[in-house]
């Protein structure tokens, strides 16, 4: 859980890697119309919620014990945000990782 998940479309825009607990991710210049893509690994026990505002995408991921569990999501924007922050909350003993795509 050392590295941050690949995204399968466009380029990555942003990246985290063994992080824990909550966290806001702010999207350096924003997101532009098109798809984008999330692509979350975690573990621990705990529910991973993951939210891309001010776009009102938002998903869970159910994370396990001694496992990786992985999601991968993408929406296609129609209008450019030229403010984008990635929320993402977790409890404390979830360990996690992700990668913005576009």
């Amino acid at each position: 859980m050392t590295r941050a998940p690949q995204v399968v479309d466009g380029e990555v825009i942003a990246s985290l890697a063994d992080a824990r607990g909550n966290r806001t991710l702010p999207l350096d210049g924003g997101v532009r119309s098109g798809p984008v893509s999330i692509a979350v690994n975690c573990q621990g026990e705990g529910t991973l919620t993951v939210e891309l505002k001010p776009v009102g995408l938002s998903f869970p991921l159910e994370c396990v014990g001694h496992e990786v569990s992985s999601t991968y999501n993408q929406i296609a924007l129609k209008e450019a945000r030229e403010e984008a922050v990635l929320q993402v909350t977790a409890g404390s003993g979830v360990r996690w990782a992700l990668s913005v795509g576009q």
